[in-house]
């Protein structure tokens, strides 16, 4: 199950990722908006964030006007892992390396076709593990509030 959740200006983009999702017989939640009237982001990052971390989903797509808002919203909720993408690489490399749970783009920049193959590529990619295990280890452990800057060169 995929969560989905947008704003007013990345709702064109969530509406051409449910399509995606559709042809590609993957399930998921709107989390919302569902209108084009204003509306602020932060909220609804959060509730598809929510349904990540408890595992009612098994990742999340995010749309606004350019994904990093969103994107910063979703990643104050514990155990996300957000990643605003702007291209196909970025999309592949934060899946492989990152283990990112939730994408975030920007309906303002990537636009319709663009915006349809970065989640394609975000959904269909395997996280490698190995050495980036540690890594991901290591921003979970941030998160959690430990100091990793010991022994650091100055």
């Amino acid at each position: 199950m995929i969560a989905l959740a947008s704003d007013h200006a990345g709702l064109p983009l969530k509406k051409e990722i449910m399509t995606m999702l559709d042809e590609m017989g993957l399930a998921y939640r709107d989390y919302g908006t569902y209108t084009d009237a204003s509306c602020d982001y932060a909220a609804y990052a959060q509730r598809a964030a929510k349904a990540v971390v408890s595992g009612e989903c098994d990742r999340g797509i995010l749309c606004c006007g350019t994904g990093v808002g969103i994107s910063l919203a979703a990643n104050k909720v514990r155990g996300i892992r957000c990643a605003c993408v702007s291209d196909c690489y970025s999309a592949k490399m934060t899946r492989k390396h990152n283990d990112a749970n939730m994408l975030a783009m920007g309906a303002r920049v990537v636009g319709a076709d663009l915006g349809r193959m970065i989640a394609e590529i975000f959904l269909t990619t395997d996280f490698e593990g190995g050495r980036h295990q540690r890594r991901v280890d290591q921003i979970m452990a941030i998160e959690a509030g430990e100091d990793l800057t010991a022994g650091l060169e100055p």
